[in-house]
């Protein structure tokens, strides 16, 4: 199946995963703690995970599969096509404002980035593609962004290491016009390669940084482990950063 095909049959799936959340919404939704109050997982997490493992699972049985809320975790090589799942990113959104959440896959082969799916489920913004193709939004194929200078635009940041100033990240993100804060992975990556932000700090699972890795690489940003070394896809939680090169050029002057 060419590139193009396979970005549709995903971009259907997952739409089809957006209808699920919002029906479930009108529910009593499950709610549960993972590592603390803050950390939460819920009925619809789980449950948008299993569709779309099926999914796969039904098509491409012979794919590897690491999601979020536990399927496939144990993966330990990266040939092959492995499939990186976040069913809602933003869970704590999801759960207290029922919207700013995401809905993100992305896709590598043999260890590159292939496609890559960020669909903001209640806004109805979804962007896709991959770097043979291009990224889309709704449709529409994204220009690559103005490469802005740190000093130029808003910098999206985790809250934590915001105000621990960790590696420089308050110094970084106050040397910005302004400072961006969403609880969800997602939003800060669709911001970046829509142009809306010319970075964004975290520390991140793999499942919080592969779809938009995949957009964003594929759009010219830069995107490394914090403050620069190699992202690992089969990792543990890391700190990372994306950013348009020029961005990324002047945050290294803090090290």
């Amino acid at each position: 199946m060419e590139n193009r095909e396979l970005m549709q049959q995903v971009k259907g799936w997952v739409e089809e995963a957006g209808e699920y959340i919002k029906t479930e919404l009108k529910q009593v939704v499950k709610v549960e703690q993972k590592s603390n109050r803050s950390d939460l997982v819920t009925n619809v997490d789980k449950g948008t995970e299993a569709f779309l493992v099926n999914k796969i699972n039904e098509t491409y049985p012979d794919d590897l599969i690491i999601g979020e809320e536990g399927t496939g975790r144990d993966v330990s090589t990266t040939d092959g096509r492995i499939w990186i799942i976040d069913p809602i990113d933003g869970t704590l959104n999801f759960v207290k404002q029922q919207e700013n959440f995401c809905i993100m896959v992305g896709i590598f082969e043999n260890g590159k980035p292939l496609l890559g799916f960020i669909y903001d489920v209640m806004k109805n913004e979804f962007a896709y593609g991959g770097l043979e193709i291009g990224v889309y939004l709704n449709g529409t194929k994204l220009d690559k962004p103005e490469d802005l200078s740190l000093a130029d635009g808003l910098i999206g940041c985790n809250v934590g290491m915001y105000s621990e100033n960790y590696k420089h990240s308050k110094e970084i993100a106050s040397a910005a016009i302004g400072v961006r804060m969403l609880g969800c992975a997602g939003l800060d990556f669709l911001s970046v390669i829509r142009g809306k932000q010319n970075g964004y700090i975290s520390n991140l699972a793999p499942w919080d940084f592969a779809a938009g890795t995949v957009l964003a690489e594929a759009l010219g940003f830069v995107c490394r482990k914090y403050p620069d070394s190699d992202y690992d896809i089969l990792g543990d939680r890391q700190y990372f950063v994306v950013a348009t090169p020029q961005t990324f050029s002047d945050m290294q002057k803090f090290f």
